[in-house]
């Protein structure tokens, strides 16, 4: 009797175990179904295409924004790829209009249609109106079309994010980010990219409401330094610039080499020359 209830627990267990092997089947292939469709949601509410396009940008080169008292700061890491590449224009920092400037985290050729669509939207504006857009107005054209990637079919999301560094005569300097999702948020200082957590993190710590152009350019340099994977911290492996306003015009500035040389020597980060 003992026997034959023994074999009787195990073919039932086994049973069980077949059950569970054509629901593991059957889930997978469920989540393939959903997996490559845009525009479906899957059973538990995500699409996983803008989950993907999010996590193609986690693996691009970090970019950094801080927002100072009296401008902002963004900072980017300059991937060289090629010592025989010959860096015309940056493929990082975009100047949109003369109030607006951004900063790119992803694909840059997704990246490049985007920010033509904004700088013919901020242009039109001005026609109309006589005056610079908005900077929150812009953002909002951008992320509508954005987000009108994710719910038609035969499209796929903008595999970019961007930071948004601008002023204008509404709320002063502002700092935005922005997602392939149609999402965007205001920020006082944030980080996309690569290491991105670990950037914000030190941005939470050391982050003040009330500090300078200067210090926010230093901020973003340390920040760099520890959230970048190179082991040696040079001028040429990174690209800042600002957004600050002289003589009531918004001045959009690529720091040169040799400044950000000379921060690094004050940050005691420059690397010994030979």
């Amino acid at each position: 009797v003992c026997f034959e209830g023994r074999e009787l627990r195990e073919g039932g267990r086994k049973k069980r175990q077949e059950r569970a092997g054509r629901g593991k089947q059957r889930g997978s292939g469920m989540a393939r179904v959903y997996d490559s469709r845009t525009t479906t949601f899957s059973p538990e509410g995500r699409l996983y295409q803008v989950e993907y396009a999010m996590e193609a940008i986690s693996h691009a080169g970090i970019c950094v924004g801080i927002l100072a008292k009296d401008g902002i700061v963004l900072a980017v890491e300059k991937k060289i790829t090629s010592k025989l590449l010959e860096n015309i224009a940056s493929e990082k920092m975009y100047k949109v209009d003369n109030h607006l400037a951004c900063a790119v985290a992803g694909i840059t050729a997704d990246a490049n249609i985007l920010i033509n669509y904004a700088r013919l939207a901020a242009q039109r504006y001005t026609l109309t109106y006589q005056e610079p857009m908005p900077i929150e107005q812009l953002i909002i054209n951008i992320c509508d079309r954005k987000q009108g990637y994710t719910q038609f079919g035969g499209l796929r999301p903008f595999g970019v994010s961007f930071l948004w560094a601008g002023w204008d005569k509404h709320h002063g300097f502002q700092l935005y980010q922005s997602d392939p999702s149609g999402n965007y948020g205001g920020w006082k200082a944030t980080a996309i990219g690569a290491n991105n957590s670990a950037a914000q993190s030190i941005l939470k710590q050391e982050y003040k409401n009330d500090m300078s152009l200067d210090d926010a350019v230093k901020l973003a340099i340390r920040v760099l330094n520890k959230s970048m994977d190179s082991t040696s911290l040079t001028s040429d492996k990174l690209e800042l610039a600002v957004v600050s306003k002289a003589d009531d015009k918004v001045v959009y500035k690529i720091l040169e080499n040799s400044h950000i040389d000379t921060v690094l020597k004050e940050l005691d980060l420059s690397q010994p020359t030979d």
